[in-house]
C-alpha cells in the first residue's frame, strides 16, 4: 500500500494510461480523482475502481479552461483538504509534418498538451506549497528525445512537457515538492488501435512496423506506465527531482541491428 491515504488527481483518467494508473493507485490504497472531459469514461473508472474496494471520486473538468480547472480544485480541497499527487495525464496525439498541420490542429494539440499541464499545475501547486509536500508528474514521451516523422505538433508538446517539469523542480525544490516526468514509447491504448485502423489496409502489419520501433519488440501497455508513474507518486522515487523516466522499451538510447 504504497499510496495509502494520500489523495491524487489524474487528468484524463477515463480510458487508457489514466485509468489504469487510476486503478493502480486505488489499490495502492489512494484516494484517487478521476478527471475527464467524457463523463461516462470517468464514471466507469470509477465504478471499477468502487466495485474493487477502493476510493474514488469523478470530477469532469476541462484541463485547457482556467475556471474549469480551478473550479476542480477547489472542490478537492474542501472535500479532502489537500492534493498529494498531481498526475498530468490528459493529453492528445497529432499526426503531419509542419507543412501538412493546419494551424487549427496545431493549436488544438499546444493547447491541450501544454495548457492541460499548465493549468492544473497552477491551481494544485499553491497548496503543496502551503503543506510543504506534494509529487507533480507530467506526461511527456520519449518523442521529446528523438525524432519521428510526421509528428511535429505532438513532439514540440512533449519537448516543452520535458522542459517544463525541470524548470518547475529548480522553483518548487524549495517547497518539498517534486516534479518529475514520464517518457513511454508507443503504448498499445484505443488511440493506438483506432490509428492502426485508419493508418493501414493490414492492421497487424502496422502493428509489426510499430513494435519495430522498440528494441522489446512489443508495444508497451497502459499498466507499464501505471507502475512507472507508482514510483514517481511514491515515497520510493524521494530522491528523483526533474528527471526523466523513459518506460520505452529501448527506443531513445538502443538501436537494433
Amino acid at each position: 500500500m504504497r499510496l495509502q491515504d494520500k489523495v491524487i488527481l489524474i487528468t484524463g483518467s477515463g480510458s487508457g494510461i489514466g485509468k489504469a494508473t487510476a486503478l493502480l493507485f486505488a489499490r495502492e490504497g489512494a484516494t484517487v480523482i478521476v478527471n475527464d472531459l467524457a463523463a461516462d469514461k470517468g464514471l466507469e473508472t470509477v465504478n471499477e475502481i468502487a466495485n474493487a474496494g477502493g476510493k474514488a471520486a469523478f470530477i469532469q473538468a476541462d484541463v485547457t479552461n482556467p475556471e474549469s480547472v480551478k473550479s476542480m480544485v477547489d472542490e478537492i480541497i474542501a472535500a479532502h483538504g489537500r492534493i498529494d499527487v498531481l498526475f498530468n495525464n490528459a493529453g492528445v496525439s497529432g499526426v503531419g509534418a509542419i507543412h501538412e498541420v493546419e494551424p487549427d490542429a496545431w493549436d488544438r494539440v499546444i493547447n491541450i498538451n501544454i495548457r492541460g499541464v499548465f493549468l492544473p499545475c497552477k491551481y494544485v501547486i499553491p497548496h503543496m506549497m502551503d503543506r510543504k509536500d506534494g509529487s507533480v508528474i507530467n506526461m511527456s514521451s520519449c518523442i521529446a528525445e528523438i525524432g519521428l516523422a510526421r509528428r511535429a505538433s505532438y513532439s514540440a508538446t512533449k519537448g516543452a512537457v520535458l522542459a517544463l517539469t525541470k524548470s518547475m523542480q529548480v522553483d518548487y525544490a524549495p517547497s518539498g515538492i517534486r516534479v518529475n516526468a514520464l517518457l513511454p514509447g508507443t503504448v498499445l491504448t484505443p488511440f493506438v488501435e483506432d490509428y492502426l485502423r485508419n493508418s493501414y489496409d493490414d492492421i497487424e502489419q502496422g502493428y509489426e512496423s510499430l513494435k519495430k520501433r522498440q528494441l522489446s519488440g512489443d508495444l508497451l501497455r497502459p499498466d507499464d506506465v501505471a507502475k512507472a508513474a507508482l514510483f514517481l507518486a511514491s515515497d520510493d522515487s524521494k530522491f528523483m527531482m526533474g528527471s526523466p523516466l523513459y518506460i520505452d522499451g529501448g527506443v531513445v538510447f538502443g538501436k537494433s541491428v
